[in-house]
């Protein structure tokens, strides 16, 4: 980090010198915007974890807060899940693929403003959002709560973005173009296209009848396997051999990892209408597509797996590999359930129970949100010219968000499974006849267990979200010290070179 640029022109300087040099300047270039959404995806991280709890409590004791009409479960819930969905997820987005593209490209950032304004649009126009949903504005369209009062602004901050990011990407210096970039220019295009035609079809121009729901679940469906996936997938295939200092498995099986997904990911989500007034061809389109998924997804496993062979050792020092690997093993473990669910038999158990809240969670917190806390622990070092002021904290985030995730993907699957089985399957009687189902209020009685241990993980993932950002906290407010910035490790490893 002490190198300047005089001293890479110099007869004794080497290329890697100059490459360090070129790096710290881009990463320079991008150290106003990343920090903007990094610090604004943060707050929001906390602001939604604060939704969320008080929406676990009232599942499973409704009077708490049960005064207030601006916290009633359905308006905390919906802005809980836009608050981490648009809020933290979609911020976290932003910076991750900002800094991404100009390292890949190797172009500084231009219009740095361009990004800073966007960032502004985008927060001010989901504050607005948010606040309307807990005063009652909300559409009650899943996954597009937000008044369509709020909304343009948020079209506004977008088109700042894919602008910058086009301008980047024409004009950076790179000779290759890499499958990282790949994957965020194609969530780049993606995520406007499906939120633009949401928004016509469902909210400006409504459908009727059956065509709602199922631009509904395509959009939902999309947002996550369209924008969000493609972004985690992208941040792991840069970070991953970066980290370890060697180049991924196979660039052919990424590239067939990357088209799969989209070719498929489309039409994946109709899944989620099996058994609803929706032509079953349709229904079967929609089964077919998520079937297909496991071609992305294992090719996508094997080229992680066969990246990390010989190295897993590295996990005991990294925290962003060890982030990054966790979210790597949950795209793969969620996907699959994905499939699974979408089988019609499987389906109609636990179609409409806490095993679809699990599902969920396992896709935009296990998998995503654990990539992105990785990412964030690279990049805000280079950015900064600073160090996690603690690796403790660190270590504590990681083990309270791990534990707390695996404690409610579990709760909430076995009381979704036990749930459907309570709903749908029918006892026997002594004498062999079929007997009655569950009466429904057993069934939400037996289920109350399960919500009391999603509430007790969330109070473990609340610890590792407070621990994080009082350390991301702490590493702005503290000065800047001389010399050359190392990455935090959990523990020395003399033996491991971690690459800049």
């Amino acid at each position: 980090m002490s190198a300047t640029l005089t001293e890479s022109l110099r007869p004794t300087a080497t290329p890697e010198l100059a490459k360090r040099v070129e790096l710290s300047a881009i990463d320079a270039s991008t150290r106003g915007p990343v920090l903007y959404f990094l610090g604004s995806s943060i707050l929001w991280l906390i602001l939604g974890t604060v939704f969320a709890l008080i929406a676990s409590i009232k599942m499973h004791a409704p009077e708490f807060l049960g005064d207030s009409e601006w916290l009633t479960w359905g308006r905390v819930r919906t802005a809980h899940l836009n608050a981490v969905a648009f809020g933290w997820s979609v911020n976290a987005s932003f910076a991750v693929a900002i800094w991404l593209m100009a390292r890949l490209a190797r172009a500084e950032v231009r219009h740095a403003g361009m990004l800073t304004l966007a960032a502004v649009f985008w927060n001010v126009g989901l504050t607005i959002g948010i606040f309307g949903i807990l005063a009652g504005d909300s559409t009650s369209i899943e996954w597009l709560e937000i008044p369509p009062y709020a909304t343009p602004i948020l079209f506004v901050a977008y088109a700042l973005i894919g602008a910058w990011a086009l301008i980047t990407f024409r004009f950076g210096r790179s000779q290759h173009i890499y499958v990282s970039q790949w994957y965020i220019l194609g969530a780049l295009f993606w995520f406007p296209s499906i939120y633009s035609v949401a928004q016509v079809m469902l909210l400006l121009e409504p459908t009727r009848g059956t065509v709602q729901s199922l631009v509904n679940w395509w959009f939902a469906h999309n947002f996550i396997g369209l924008w969000l996936t493609p972004i985690g997938v992208g941040a792991i295939y840069y970070f991953l051999p970066k980290v370890l200092g060697k180049p991924i498995h196979s660039y052919y099986l990424s590239i067939l990892g990357f088209w799969s997904l989209a070719l498929f990911y489309n039409w994946a989500g109709v899944h989620h209408l099996i058994g609803g007034p929706v032509p079953v061809w349709v229904q079967t389109a929609g089964i077919a597509a998520s079937f297909m998924m496991v071609v992305p997804v294992l090719v996508t496993a094997i080229n992680h797996h066969l990246t990390m062979v010989g190295s897993f050792s590295a996990l005991k020092y990294s925290p962003t590999l060890r982030f990054i690997v966790f979210g790597a093993v949950n795209y793969t473990l969620t996907s699959l359930v994905g499939s699974l669910a979408s089988m019609r038999s499987f389906s109609e158990v636990v179609h409409f129970t806490q095993h679809t809240v699990a599902h969920a969670h396992h896709g935009l917190y296990s998998f995503f949100t654990m990539v992105m806390f990785g990412a964030v622990y690279y990049i805000v070092p280079r950015v900064t010219l600073k160090e996690w002021p603690s690796v403790k904290l660190i270590s504590l985030h990681f083990w309270t968000v791990a534990i707390g995730n695996i404690a409610m993907i579990g709760a909430l699957t076995i009381g979704g499974i036990e749930q459907g089985i309570n709903m749908n399957v029918l006892p026997t009687n002594p004498d062999g006849t079929a007997g009655e189902p569950m009466a429904f209020l057993n069934v939400m009685a037996q289920t109350l267990k399960w919500l009391e241990w999603r509430t007790y993980s969330g109070i473990l993932i609340t610890v590792g979200h407070v621990a994080f950002a009082i350390n991301f906290a702490w590493m702005l407010w503290q000065p800047r010290k001389p010399g050359i910035t190392q990455p935090a490790l959990f523990r020395n490893a003399p033996d491991m070179e971690v690459a800049r």
